[in-house]
């Protein structure tokens, strides 16, 4: 089967290039294919006829998008509208990846697809509109909001924490946001699986928006402290003590969701699919940071 990835660069997007073998699958990063340039995605799906197009290209800096609206609508909002416009014309299905953070985490139970949104600050306004861009412009669409993602290539939780408790006595942790870790390679599995079979036409009725993400729920200090705990048995590290602390004392220019929790019953009803504990892709994930040395994050 032939599928486009787009965002090749990112956690996702590199864990489908690396586990995509069995398919004749173009993964494409920012220089290879910018999504934001509408007459160039057109062009590309043209000429490649995919099965199936999935969308891991993102603007993920939280923070920074505060400081960068205009580029994080751009990727997040004007990219996927774009996918999806190519994709309609063609009659392509498209998978596109979204986020927790288009809640605001004041609710006290996890979050379901149909729950009222209001994301905190520009990232996950950028991705909410992202999603209703995708929404308006095609029906054949399938979104999946993740959290949390964590994995071996890029930037995340995991190679900060790794990276802080190799140089510091004393890790300062917020434990008043709760959340599912999800690892990247079980969201790239979930992406394949679902593209063999709505490439493949084994499904009918399957668009629309799911929920996926590891289990169970935690705080970040929860999970700080598990990556510290699995991290040790691979090699000795300088850090000491992990201190939980509140949201007020770490200020970030973005403001967090308190409960990131989303419910993914539905794609398990749907699918019958269900993702495996995070502390799973966490042992993976760790076992491969360790061993590389690895430090940047």
């Amino acid at each position: 089967m032939k599928i486009v990835v787009t965002g090749a660069n990112g956690q996702v997007g590199w864990e489908l290039a690396r586990l995509g073998g069995k398919h004749d699958l173009l993964a494409l990063d920012r220089a290879a294919l910018d999504i934001t340039d509408a007459p160039a995605v057109q062009a590309l799906l043209a000429a490649t006829r995919p099965a199936v197009v999935i969308n891991a290209a993102a603007y993920t800096a939280v923070d920074r998008a505060e400081q960068e609206p205009e580029l994080a609508f751009a990727v997040n909002r004007e990219g996927p509208r774009a996918l999806a416009a190519a994709c309609q014309r063609l009659d392509l299905p498209l998978l596109h990846l979204s986020t927790d953070y288009v809640f605001d985490g004041t609710y006290g139970e996890p979050y379901r697809e149909a729950d009222p949104v209001a994301p905190l600050g520009v990232y996950g306004r950028s991705k909410w509109e992202g999603e209703e861009a995708v929404r308006q412009t095609h029906a054949a669409h399938l979104i999946l909001r993740v959290s949390w993602v964590f994995g071996e290539h890029g930037n995340n939780f995991v190679k900060t924490m790794l990276r802080l408790a190799r140089e510091r006595d004393e890790l300062r942790v917020v434990m008043d946001q709760r959340g599912r870790p999800t690892y990247a390679g079980d969201i790239a599995r979930v992406l394949l699986a679902l593209a063999e079979r709505i490439g493949g036409g084994e499904e009918d009725e399957w668009a629309g928006t799911y929920h996926y993400c590891g289990s169970p729920a935690t705080t970040w200090h929860g999970f700080a402290q598990a990556i510290i705990d699995l991290a040790r048995t691979h090699e000795p590290l300088r850090v000491q003590t992990i201190v939980p602390i509140t949201t007020a004392e770490y200020p970030t220019p973005a403001q967090r969701p308190a409960n990131s929790v989303l419910a993914c019953d539905r794609l398990k009803a749907r699918f019958g699919i269900a993702a495996p504990p995070w502390r799973e892709g966490l042992a993976t994930t760790l076992q491969a940071l360790c061993l590389a040395g690895i430090t940047s994050a």
